[in-house]
């Protein structure tokens, strides 16, 4: 049982000063005027030192696990290994929900990944639902993305996702001109940075992936069903045009991912779905692709969510440069990471902000003394996860030391 104190706690409404967070279990017991603290006894206290006591991040949408268990384009490392590794990394970003996004791709042109095989996708997803069972640092979900000319894979995938091994679902068309690539310059250039091939062998790649035949209508529907009656919610991916954003509405999307252009983002907003960028678009300035900046997007009021897509890092520095940059306001930055996240998957009921009853997923943010954001302790399910102290040696300064006040 812990008391959270001396802290900015970032509430559902607002950023609270001079109170407390109560734990008790694994559950945020209440939230109390700081003056009470000496009528609680038992209780270890965990000292903000100023800092800001924030739900823990909830990510929808990123496939750094690709990249920890696959880290050279021909070698595999142990998949369990590799899901204990990325938790202590994502943990130490303030992430304490990741869902890890699984491409479910055929071949397409680009290098291979070895992890993004059917084999091994499918491997990996039941080794994501296997860490419920097991001893595990955060909370770990599947989010299958599932490249819509694959249709080798749709009886596979729609299996997953009515054994309840999937908690997200996207369909994704990657196929050139439209979408991500819908300048093909853009996509041919991507090609060569993945390949070393002759201009004749990219037109050739290029027109066979403009032609490849995709899943039917009514079978996305049908997976669509399945998955809502499996309370799993449906993203679409890379909406580059708002005739599509009805489509996908009509069998039950509730999330627009990475909307290619800000009237695209504007619309899919008045229409309710939940939009989502990038958090790696507001750091580098831009999209990768050419397409919306993440940053504009949100100034305007057209982004809802911010995911780390690849970058762990990216949710906690973003939110900041944000609100020091751009001059949003922290407490709604915040939301973009934590709350609005955990609503778009339903799982609001239990995480995404700090609230009485609610899971006790906390994080306390410290600033070092050049302004740098840091997490340095993450609590889950009530667990003190982790402690993190910065020094400075005691010949070159003073030293750093953020350590906790327990008693």
């Amino acid at each position: 049982m812990y008391i959270l104190i001396n802290g900015q706690i970032i509430m559902e409404e607002q950023i609270l000063e001079n109170h407390a967070v109560v734990i008790s279990n694994d559950r945020i017991q209440e939230i109390i005027p700081a003056k009470d603290i000496a009528m609680y006894s038992g209780y270890s206290l965990i000292d903000a030192q100023g800092g800001y006591i924030s739900p823990g991040f909830v990510d929808i949408h990123s496939d750094y696990i690709e990249g920890i268990i696959s880290p050279r384009p021909t070698c595999l490392m142990d998949f369990k290994m590799g899901i204990r590794e990325a938790e202590r990394i994502l943990v130490s970003h303030g992430i304490t929900t990741m869902f890890h996004s699984l491409s479910i791709y055929k071949g397409n042109g680009f290098a291979p990944k070895p992890i993004r095989s059917p084999e091994n996708v499918n491997r990996l997803i039941d080794a994501i639902n296997d860490t419920s069972t097991s001893e595990h640092l955060i909370r770990n979900r599947t989010h299958a993305r599932f490249e819509i000319d694959n249709i080798n894979e749709v009886e596979r995938f729609t299996k997953n996702v009515a054994e309840g091994k999937v908690h997200l679902i996207s369909f994704m068309d990657h196929t050139p001109g439209q979408g991500q690539y819908r300048d093909l310059e853009i996509y041919r250039k991507t090609l060569q940075g993945f390949n070393e091939l002759s201009d004749e062998e990219l037109d050739k790649i290029i027109a066979g992936n403009v032609n490849t035949e995709k899943i039917t209508l009514e079978q996305i529907k049908e997976i669509s069903r399945i998955a809502l009656d499996n309370k799993i919610a449906i993203a679409s991916h890379d909406d580059d045009d708002i005739e599509k954003l009805s489509l996908v509405k009509s069998f039950g999307t509730t999330i627009s991912e990475f909307p290619t252009t800000l009237e695209v983002a504007k619309k899919a907003n008045e229409m309710g779905l939940w939009t989502i960028a990038g958090a790696p678009n507001v750091l580098l300035g831009g999209s990768h692709s050419g397409n919306l900046s993440a940053a504009e997007a949100i100034q305007k009021r057209t982004i809802d969510i911010l995911c780390s897509d690849y970058y762990p890092a990216a949710l906690l520095h973003s939110i900041f440069k944000l609100n020091e940059e751009y001059g949003q306001d922290l407490h709604e930055m915040f939301q973009l990471v934590t709350l609005n996240p955990a609503k778009a998957v339903q799982m609001d009921e239990d995480i995404g902000s700090i609230k009485e009853g609610k899971k006790a997923d906390i994080i306390i943010i410290e600033k070092m003394d050049d302004g740098y954001p840091m997490v340095t302790t993450s609590i889950v399910d009530g667990k003190l996860i982790t402690r993190t102290v910065y020094r400075v040696d005691a010949n070159k300064g003073t030293s750093f030391n953020r350590e906790a006040l327990y008693s």
